[in-house]
């Protein structure tokens, strides 16, 4: 499986598990100058950028591991904009994780925050 085919399978499994534990999908492929968010979801009153990371073999490493510093600050960036377009700026928010691989989907709440990254 290609790595947008599996991208495209990945996110949709994600956006299962966040429905399915009651969140409220706000946004999907969200872009922005300089980056994009795979998934904005709401948890009750907590704005949630998700990265959704699906691997098909372990070759190039664990899907969590690609979430990389640099992507973190790419994240961190968007989200800023877009809580601020939306007047957001003052909800509670949270960065997750969705990694998945032939072992299944693990959701990692609250994966990294802003801290030293903007």
């Amino acid at each position: 499986m290609y790595n947008r085919e599996s991208g495209i399978i990945g996110e949709a499994e994600a956006l299962r598990c966040l429905t399915g534990q009651g969140m409220k999908v706000l946004e999907k492929n969200y872009r922005r100058a300089g980056g994009e968010i795979d998934l904005i979801v709401r948890d009750g009153d907590t704005i949630v950028f998700v990265e959704v990371k699906a691997r098909t073999s372990p070759r190039f490493g664990a899907p969590a591991e690609a979430v990389t510093p640099a992507k973190m600050r790419s994240i961190v960036r968007v989200a800023m904009g877009y809580l601020q377009a939306n007047r957001l700026l003052d909800s509670p928010t949270r960065f997750d994780v969705i990694a998945i691989d032939g072992t299944g989907l693990r959701h990692i709440r609250g994966a990294f925050d802003a801290t030293g990254l903007i």
